[in-house]
């Protein structure tokens, strides 16, 4: 039976705007939530298999941040520009934006697939003379980026169905990839019953699994279901204008979370030039417990988007301010229960992570104690970082990306890193997490100057 899109009064023009945030956030919020949950189980069962396989994890999570950036930034573009198109009743302009986004991601994949097979060992070496270390990088990051085109095609499909407020599909497809990769983590890293004991390697074909899974119930449910866009592939035409309009919003999206792979490498850099494999481990604990306490943001993010870019299409200036603050609201809300958690229970969520026998360069109680410190600091920053969230989410909604970019760029590598250079030069390394809190407040104000300028040029054009 032929595909029908559905062109009927879209919710996000009309339904009360508290319930619309809820109903459009929390699916993303549940499914981003599954995600961090996976990606740090995924880390725990690492962690008490080789803690060296940790140290390599951690030390070339930049590549894996890469990968996002590139996947997640297109998939950007191609939610704002739907959600924007579908606010103009340009229907066919959004079946092109979300046609154009499926094309795209083979463009991705390929840029990824050699950047598995031949960048690997030598980014790994440029970071540990360990050679435990460096094979369990290359084995990791060989099998994830190599076999990414899953999780590249997956994404697009979330974000392009998000674009149309469909919240649920999304949530459905992380949350089985998430599954398959919980069962399959401890089955392929310990080998456990007839699985092959694999290591750090069965964790990446366990999340490539896992990719793979929720790509295929992706598409089954893009192209077997009525949506309110339709991926018209049949005599399909690249067409310069609508690739220049999802990468205005894409690009600087792609680079904005770039820029944080260039952090977490400056980072890395300035530790070991201390020989700090003890805050190199500490910081990949923080990155992987923090997304407990972003994750949900970002699903807030995924669902104020669309409503924002929609009502903002349809010129309606009192939906769009209305979504934002209550945005700001409940962002701040989700950062502080993460700060309170920090402060108070910092010992018990890095006990998590690794055991005695796992242990081989670190000390388990100078891990525990270096990480009880930097939590406590760096939470400082949750709070401010929800509002700048928040901005960004408004900025890549009307089309301005370029401004999310300027503030990442500015928090992450002309504050946070020369900041944190600084501070463990003159007083240690120990004093370089409070970096972080300080970047964040530099960040928020660089927002709400950008954010007042919209008010007095776009936003003023609005009804």
């Amino acid at each position: 039976m032929e595909e029908k899109t559905v062109h009927q009064e879209n919710k996000m023009g009309t339904m009360p705007m508290t319930k619309l945030i809820f109903t459009m956030s929390l699916p993303a919020i549940f499914s981003m939530t599954i995600l961090a949950m996976y990606n740090v189980v995924d880390s725990i069962f690492i962690s008490n298999y080789d803690m060296d396989g940790f140290t390599a994890v951690s030390l070339a999570y930049p590549l894996q941040l890469l990968l996002i950036a590139a996947s997640v930034g297109t998939a950007v573009g191609v939610n704002s520009l739907v959600s924007r198109k579908l606010g103009e009743k340009n229907y066919h302009q959004a079946n092109s934006a979300a046609t154009h986004g499926l094309v795209l991601c083979l463009f991705t994949y390929a840029f990824f697939l050699l950047l598995g097979i031949f960048a690997v060992r030598p980014f790994m070496a440029a970071f540990s003379s360990n050679p435990r270390v460096i094979d369990a990088g290359v084995q990791y990051f060989t099998c994830v980026l190599c076999l990414s085109v899953f999780s590249i095609i997956q994404v697009m499909i979330e974000k392009t169905l998000q674009a149309t407020g469909n919240m649920i599909y999304p949530m459905l497809f992380q949350l089985v990839g998430a599954i398959v990769n919980i069962i399959f983590d401890p089955l392929l890293i310990f080998g456990i019953g007839f699985f092959p004991e694999m290591g750090v390697l069965g964790a990446a074909v366990a999340t490539v699994f896992g990719q793979f899974c929720g790509m295929v119930f992706a598409v089954i449910i893009l192209f077997r279901k009525s949506h309110k866009v339709k991926i018209e592939l049949k005599g399909f035409k690249m067409d310069r204008q609508t690739v220049k309009n999802i990468y205005a919003v894409g690009f600087p999206s792609i680079i904005m979370q770039s820029i944080g792979a260039i952090m977490m490498l400056g980072l890395n850099a300035i530790f070991q030039s201390y020989n700090s494999i003890v805050s190199v481990d500490v910081f990949g604990i923080y990155f992987k417990l923090q997304s407990f306490v972003f994750m949900p943001c970002f699903g807030l993010n995924q669902g104020l988007m669309p409503i924002i870019g929609y009502n903002y299409g349809a010129r309606n200036k009192e939906r769009l301010y209305s979504a934002l603050i209550r945005g700001l609201i409940t962002a701040a809300g989700i950062m502080l229960v993460g700060t309170i958690l920090m402060w108070t229970i910092p010992d018990l969520l890095i006990s998590m992570f690794g055991n005695e026998s796992s242990f081989t360069d670190v000390d388990p109680q100078t891990l525990l104690r270096e990480g009880e410190h930097a939590f406590r600091i760096i939470s400082l920053c949750f709070v401010p970082a929800a509002a700048g969230i928040i901005f960004t989410t408004v900025f890549q909604a009307v089309g301005k990306g370029f401004r999310s970019l300027l503030m990442s760029f500015f928090r992450q590598l002309l504050i946070l890193l020369p900041m944190a250079f600084l501070l463990s030069m003159v007083f240690g390394v120990r004093y370089a997490w409070y970096a972080f809190p300080i970047a964040e407040a530099g960040a928020l104000v660089i927002a709400l100057l950008f954010f007042f300028n919209l008010v007095k040029t776009d936003f003023k054009k609005l009804h």
